[in-house]
Formats: structure tokens, sequence, C-alpha cells
């Protein structure tokens, strides 16, 4: 029952420490914005909840985790994104200025931290060494994984809970990988989670902001890395499962911005978490998205246990989501290559039998 102090002393640093930064935000008016953009109708929500969440996960890995090169590297680097998500917070930074702290932090995490994508391990034994072009990748997976969990912060409770599962998921996966550093490192931010999400779900009092999913995104990010990159069996395509609905939102958002003639970064009202509300609502959304989240997590769990059955549930896994994409448009009205192709067969059959 030694894990439970990993869980508890982050717990209770956030019960204690959001309040405080509730009364913080009001006193020098950090409140989320209204505008077009945003779901959220009630006025004076603190917006830096993610200040709560980053000093109860710092005074916990100061308590229980030993410093090595590795350790030093990822809380120097997520320090940085932190900080510069609080900013942004607060001032509203440009999306350059944002940007460039993400490079900052990932240079770091990995040149200082030597923490870098070095091979990629795929079923059926095949190993991809990545040589020179490890950087490059690390680099995007680092910047990739970050945004895409800031992105579906637009729901009460959303990338909290997700983040959640994630690490929950990941504490598990490192208990079978004999890896108790990135178990203890998952439960600590489980823990400091955990509290945050009493205070964040629908209807939320507070919101993690800029600050906290920024953080949160850089951290999985992080210790995906640390954790899976050595391992004989668990790939990178497990922690992109895992972290399947922020980044087929992400994905989904890029190329449809594309397609539409507009800029990356400019906002709209088609994320994932917006197609399902206009059907079922802004809490049962959030429960659902947690649910798919789940989902992924246990098909990753039964990779490892069984590679042929995890490899059959990814692909219907993926199939879902294509047919999802189509019939929502998520992405274009007339993007719909799979529904193409089965009325393409359809009609050859059809033909066939005349």
């Amino acid at each position: 029952m030694e894990w439970l102090k990993y869980l508890l002393l982050p717990f209770v640093i956030t019960l204690v420490a959001t309040p405080v930064v509730m009364w913080i935000a009001k006193y020098i008016d950090a409140y989320a914005k209204i505008n077009e953009r945003t779901i959220h109708t009630k006025k004076n929500i603190a917006r830096i909840g993610g200040v709560a969440i980053y000093v109860a996960f710092m005074i916990s890995m100061t308590c229980f985790m030993k410093s090595d090169t590795q350790i030093r590297g990822m809380l120097l680097g997520a320090s940085i994104m932190f900080f510069g998500g609080l900013i942004d917070d607060l001032v509203d930074l440009s999306p350059k200025k944002k940007f460039a702290f993400q490079v900052v932090a990932s240079l770091i995490v990995i040149f200082y931290g030597n923490i870098t994508l070095d091979k990629i391990f795929l079923p059926l034994g095949i190993v991809i060494d990545m040589g020179f072009i490890s950087t490059i990748i690390t680099f995007f997976w680092l910047t990739g994984i970050t945004n895409a969990v800031n992105l579906i912060d637009g729901l009460d409770g959303l990338a909290d809970g997700i983040s959640l599962i994630i690490l929950v998921v990941v504490a598990s996966l490192s208990v079978i990988d004999n890896r108790p550093d990135i178990m203890h490192i998952s439960l600590i931010l489980v823990g400091a989670l955990a509290a945050f999400l009493i205070f964040n779900f629908y209807p939320a009092k507070v919101f993690l902001g800029d600050c906290g999913a920024l953080f949160l995104g850089f951290m999985i990010a992080t210790i995906s890395l640390i954790g899976f990159k050595s391992s004989t069996f668990i790939t990178l395509g497990l922690p992109i499962l895992m972290c399947g609905v922020p980044i087929v939102d992400t994905l989904s958002a890029i190329i449809r911005r594309k397609l539409s003639g507009k800029k990356i970064d400019e906002a709209d009202k088609n994320h994932l978490h917006h197609v399902l509300m206009r059907k079922f609502g802004h809490k049962n959304t959030v429960l659902i998205l947690y649910a798919v989240t789940i989902c992924s997590g246990i098909v990753a769990y039964i990779y490892i246990l069984n590679n042929e059955l995890g490899l059959l549930l990814l692909f219907i896994e993926l199939i879902i989501c294509e047919i999802f994409l189509e019939k929502t448009q998520m992405i274009a009205s007339w993007f719909h290559p799979m529904t193409s192709i089965v009325n393409f067969l359809k009609m050859k059959k059809e033909n066939k039998e005349k």
C-alpha cells in the first residue's frame, strides 16, 4: 500500500491549494473570458487552476523522487511550459510567443534531459532506428501532444479527466514493465488531477487554463518517452492510442482548417467535443469522451497481454473513429473515403447480380 502516499499527498495539497488559487484569481482578476470561442456562460470563473496542480506536483516530486538528469530535464522543461501558459493566461500571448515557450521547453528535455525517441518498436518484432532524425521526431512528439491536450480543454473537466485516465493507464503499464519511477510520477499527477476534478467537473468552479493544460500535455508526452523508449514491447503506438481523443481532435482540426483556407491556430467550434455536445449536451459529452479514453487504455493493456487481439481491437477502433469523422463531417462535408469505398463495393456487387 506504499503507492498510496504518491496519490494522497498531491491530492491533499491540490484540495487545499485550489480554493486559494481561486481567491488569488479573484484578487488579480484572472477570470476566463466569455466570447464567441467559448462555451461557458458563467462569469468570474478562475482561469489559472493549473497553478494548484503544478504546486502539488512539484512539492510531491521533491518529497518522493530522487533527482537525475532526466528528472531534472523533465521538471525544468515542464516548468517553462507551465510559466509560459501562466503568462498567457494573465496577458494573452500571441501564438508565436506561446510556441516559443514550447520550443525552449522541448529543447531542454531533449538536450539537457537527454530524452529522445531513438527507436520505435512495432508489432511482429519490427524495430525502426530513428537515427539522426530522433531529435526532430521527439520535438514534434513533445509539442504535438502538449497542444493536443490543450486543444481538448474546451469543456468542464474534459482535459483534466482524460489526462487522469491516461496517467492511470501509464501507471498500470509501468507496473508490468517494472518501471516504479514512471509509476510514481504518474500517480503523483493522478492524485493532483483527482482533487482538481472536484472543482473542475461540470459545472466547473475553476478552469485549468493554459498553464494547466500545457503542463499536463507536456508531462504526458515526456513521461511516455522516458517510460516506453527502451521497452521491449511498449511501442510509441501505445502512448498514441492512449492519447487518441486529443490526437484525433488535433489532426482533424488541422486538416479542417487547411481545407477551408483558415490558419491552423484559428479557433472554431467544430472540435470533437463541440460536435458531441450538440447532440448529447455538456456533461454527457465529457462522460462519453472519458469512456472512449478508457476503452483506448484497455486496448493498450490488452495488446501487452495478447499482441494479436490488441491489434485487432486497435483496427476496429480506428475503423469506428473513421466512420465517426465521416458521419459528423468534422473534417469536411465531402470527406468520406470509407463510405465511398463501401458504396463502390455495393454497386459492384449489385452490377454483378444483374
